[in-house]
């Protein structure tokens, strides 16, 4: 979806409104297709007192796997993103980070709600915060219950020390 910003940029107190779904059903990312809904962006983008900023929410739900126990799950996110949009940046500013740059009065609306969602993903995916995860030595997953296995196993170059200090 593109946004038209030339009377955001030229009327002040021009406000627009956004209601739209994006459908990533086929955006490939952590080996697989994880978008299992598509995202509700709501919001609006806004002149005020000649500063034009764009507010949106965003809703979806992913289909993951956990880095610790590896089990399939499904998590629901929700993720609030605030910009600033400029048509052009001055020489003294130019903090690409602060401002969106809106090239021929258009933006592309698509592209800044998919990067916006990668850059806030989190980096290690869990099932649950207290996973506990799979066990190193037989592979059983610890949040069903505990394994059979020696817990402390100690490695076999390092056994002729272990012995010194009894």
């Amino acid at each position: 979806m593109f946004l038209e910003c030339k009377q955001l940029f030229d009327i002040v107190g021009e406000r627009i409104g956004i209601d739209y779904q994006l459908d990533l059903s086929e955006y490939q990312l952590f080996s697989g297709k994880p978008f299992h809904t598509p995202v509700t962006v709501k919001g609006f983008a806004e002149n005020r007192a000649e500063i034009v900023s764009l507010n949106m929410d965003c809703s979806f739900t992913m289909r993951l796997d956990c880095d610790r126990c590896l089990n399939a799950f499904e998590r629901e996110f929700h993720y609030c993103f605030s910009h600033t949009l400029v048509r052009e940046l001055s020489a003294e500013n130019d903090d690409m980070d602060d401002y969106i740059v809106v090239d021929g009065d258009q933006l592309d609306l698509d592209e800044l709600v998919l990067s916006d969602i990668l850059l806030s993903l989190p980096t290690k995916i869990l099932c649950h915060e207290d996973c506990k995860g799979l066990c190193p030595v037989c592979g059983k997953d610890l949040n069903i219950g505990n394994c059979e296995c020696k817990k402390k196993q100690v490695d076999p170059r390092l056994e002729k020390l272990g012995e010194l200090l009894k």
